[in-house]
């Protein structure tokens, strides 16, 4: 059974960064976790995805250059590295697994969630 943990959420200024973590258990080498975020209000958004196996990575166009995922197989985890924070990167951050071989950046296509980690850039 898949089960996802992210930390490193917190409350950070505008332009600094923070590195989210998801620590994974249960997962097969041809799965794929994926980062998404939820802003109040907001449907839920996909910014990352890397292949467990191989370290194939996929981006949301308004992430990319600024956020980097990351995976570290010993640990069983995988990171999101973002930089250059804006107040609109505020959100609700999850990680979540796609029990397929295939990026996607579709969530309905992902089947395990994480409890999802808090991310508030303000001054």
């Amino acid at each position: 059974q898949v089960q996802l943990v992210e930390s490193g959420g917190g409350l950070v200024q505008p332009g600094g960064s923070l590195r989210l973590s998801c620590a994974a258990s249960g997962i097969s080498f041809h799965y794929v976790i994926g980062w998404f975020r939820q802003a109040p209000g907001k449907e839920r958004e996909f910014l990352a995805a890397i292949r467990w196996s191989g370290g194939s990575t996929a981006y949301a166009e308004t992430v990319k250059g600024r956020f980097i995922i990351s995976r570290d197989n010993a640990k069983n985890t995988v990171y999101l590295q973002m930089n250059s924070l804006k107040p609109e990167d505020t959100a609700v951050y999850y990680c979540a697994v796609r029990s397929n071989w295939a990026l996607s950046t579709t969530q309905y296509e992902y089947d395990t969630w994480g409890q999802g980690t808090q991310v508030t850039v303000s001054s």
